[in-house]
């Protein structure tokens, strides 16, 4: 369901909003650093955190990309988190630095932290 257009603006170096459902039914919005594999939304984060435990209880996510160069320009998907993936999560977490930091290695991980691709299967896209 991501068209050429929606793939192109999740590959730039653009940042998402990331809509959750919190424990008590009210919406959870993160700024995020956002990836595709041609087919899902990828969003890396660690595990214990507020999009993880949401998205764990409730699949239900809503993701929002603005263009950077142009604000009228945007992608909006809804759909459910399908898998909450460790492995390859460091490798990825790297990849996510490097377009967005300039950096090779992510240098912010705490001692002891888990990375994981909370892996989002579009439902319903839209593209202006």
């Amino acid at each position: 369901m991501l068209d050429e257009k929606a793939i192109a603006i999740i590959h730039a170096k653009n940042f998402a909003l990331l809509a959750t459902v919190s424990k008590d039914g009210s919406p959870q919005l993160t700024p995020t650093w956002v990836d595709t594999d041609g087919t899902n939304v990828l969003i890396n984060t660690a595990m214990g955190r507020v999009k993880q435990k949401n998205t764990a209880r409730d699949a239900r996510v809503a993701v929002v990309v603005l263009d950077s160069g142009n604000p009228y320009s945007y992608l909006s998907v809804r759909g459910k988190v399908v898998e909450q993936r460790t492995a390859g999560a460091e490798e990825h977490i790297d990849k996510l630095a490097k377009k967005y930091r300039g950096v090779e290695h992510y240098d912010m991980m705490a001692p002891g932290e888990v990375r994981v691709m909370l892996v989002i299967r579009p439902e319903k896209v839209h593209v202006q």
